[in-house]
């Protein structure tokens, strides 16, 4: 048996839709697919700490820019779509 309050139902979601939690999954996954991909192309297993640091090094600002633009293009399409919807309406 374990004495450790459970953490609220609504806490645990609001940390899963949290802008800042799925920035840490989005990036996580790019740190993965950067160590499946240099283990293939070595022949073995690096490892997460090799592929973390290795994937921040090379990857991580142009990841961080492109996802930035991203993001930014889908809210001026959503700002854009609110704003015809409002001056139609």
């Amino acid at each position: 048996m374990s004495s450790q309050p459970q953490e609220p139902e609504t806490s645990r979601d609001f940390v899963k839709q949290s802008s800042l939690y799925q920035e840490f999954l989005a990036e996580r996954e790019e740190i993965l697919r950067h160590k499946w991909l240099e283990s293939e192309r070595l022949g073995y297993d690096i490892g997460f700490e090799r592929a973390l640091l290795d994937w921040i090094r090379k990857h991580r600002d142009g990841w961080r820019a492109h996802r930035r633009a991203l993001l930014q293009q889908q809210q001026q399409a959503q700002a854009g779509r609110a704003g015809s919807r409002s001056a139609s309406g």
